[in-house]
């Protein structure tokens, strides 16, 4: 599985067509050019979502309406097929071979893992980051899933609606067990599903820790926030039980406090509770593992590695790190790595493809250019 090539247009400050190598890309250049944008472009291309926004008209360019990322897909045996997402205002569209396509069809083409410092919030932010990273890691599997997710979502807000006009005595109790039980019930219906989806990932996820494959002592748990409720192996009678129980509650907190959207996992090193007590280089690594660990996990399921992404690498790892962490994924996934310091990576000469990005454009440097390059003869 690879991208040949990605083409922008009216995406941020990006212009034009590159072609891929298919197996390490780096992107150099000083800051403020553009590298980052080459990946988002790269990641909404795979996944129609943008790493750095959930507001998809923030990447269209200034004074522009629409934009558009469209680029050519290789997967196993398959003949090439061509990806396009269009942008417009907050709305997006995905196209296979010309064809719009849903994108729960769309998201089974490719698959992407990525490392960036927003990605951090995995390991030392809230609970959301972490349901997100699980939800993503479901839907690589299961590609429906993200329409189980969006749908689930929907519910949550309509309900939610509800508690709200209730807490403002719009509504009186009574009345609000009557109209909010078809919500509950797509809630139990949904939620059971959502839980049973992420406990088998967290598993696999735990399977491919065990296989220690960065050297780190990590390990994590699913914690749903009905354990200790009950019988969590009886999840949808559980989570009925208490949507019913808790429902005067939630009209008090005018909010929704029974279901998967309020759940976790504990990730641990050594025992200890990385986002509490990890430092910020265990916390870097651990994010690391896990990625490394999600993309083992893809790998079982399809027999092929996604592709990677890494955002600024050398400002989140230390060079013995990431010399480990590039030579594990030689040969495996088809990589992407944005950095400054582009003599970083002169041992991977031979083996990778360099791009410098200047005020937006990729421009493909020779080996020839490159050994110039070292020899100081061209700037």
């Amino acid at each position: 599985m690879f991208l040949r090539s990605t083409e922008v247009n009216q995406f941020r400050n990006l212009a034009g067509e590159i072609t891929w190598g298919d197996r390490l890309n780096i992107l150099y250049g000083d800051n403020g050019q553009g590298k980052t944008n080459w990946l988002e472009a790269i990641q909404i291309l795979i996944h129609a979502k943008s790493f750095r926004t959930h507001h998809l008209h923030e990447t269209v360019a200034f004074g522009q309406r629409a934009a558009l990322v469209r680029g050519t897909a290789h997967r196993g045996d398959a003949i090439d097929r061509e990806l396009q997402v269009s942008i417009h205002q907050n709305t997006r569209q995905t196209f296979i071979n010309g064809k719009r396509e849903p994108v729960s069809r769309y998201l089974a083409q490719l698959h992407a893992v990525w490392f960036t410092a927003d990605e951090l919030e995995v390991v030392r932010g809230g609970p959301e980051a972490r349901r997100n990273f699980l939800d993503r890691g479901v839907t690589s599997l299961h590609p429906p899933y993200t329409q189980t997710i969006s749908t689930y979502n929907k519910v949550i807000k309509q309900k939610k609606r509800l508690l709200e006009q209730a807490l403002d005595g719009q509504i009186r109790l009574t009345e609000l067990r009557e109209q909010v039980a078809p919500w509950n019930s797509q809630i139990i219906s949904l939620g059971t599903q959502i839980h049973r989806a992420r406990t088998r990932y967290v598993t696999l996820l735990c399977e491919a820790l065990e296989q220690n494959l960065f050297g780190d002592d990590l390990m994590i748990r699913y914690v749903s926030s009905l354990e200790s409720k009950g019988d969590l192996a009886n999840y949808d009678q559980l989570i009925a039980d208490r949507l019913d129980l808790r429902l005067e509650a939630e009209m008090y907190a005018g909010a929704c406090l029974i279901g998967p959207h309020r759940d976790d996992f504990e990730i641990r090193f050594r025992h200890r509770n990385l986002r509490s007590f990890g430092s910020s280089g265990q916390q870097r690594s651990a994010l690391i593992t896990l990625d490394l660990a999600a993309i083992s996990v893809y790998y079982s399921k399809h027999q092929e590695y996604p592709v990677f992404l890494i955002d600024d690498v050398d400002a989140e790892l230390d060079g013995s790190r990431i010399e480990r962490l590039l030579e594990y994924l030689d040969g495996r996934t088809q990589t992407f790595v944005t950095t400054s310091k582009r003599n970083y990576f002169e041992r991977f000469n031979r083996k990778a493809n360099f791009y410098e990005v200047r005020e937006g454009q990729a421009i493909p440097q020779t080996a020839f250019s490159r050994q110039l390059m070292r020899a100081g003869n061209v700037s």
